[in-house]
């Protein structure tokens, strides 16, 4: 997919763990690993929304696009 996901690199920058965010948005900690590890299929407004709330960014400060043609999903 060519949508990559940098809330790795977000939560590092924010000195925050998933945990700790997880407890903040009211998210579970499972549903955020899949999106930090690029596996979601999709992802609601209001989650979106509440992850950039409580990290003070925007959308595209966590997700990113990539026309890589030679990317093949599994």
């Amino acid at each position: 997919m060519p949508i990559i996901t940098t809330l790795d690199n977000l939560l590092a920058k924010r000195k925050m763990s998933l945990t700790e965010l997880s407890e903040r948005v009211d998210i579970t900690i499972a549903n955020l690993s899949i999106l930090k590890s690029g596996k979601a299929k999709a992802i609601r407004f209001s989650t979106l929304e509440a992850i950039c709330k409580e990290l003070d960014c925007k959308p595209g400060d966590i997700l990113d696009y990539s026309s890589n043609d030679t990317f093949k999903e599994k």
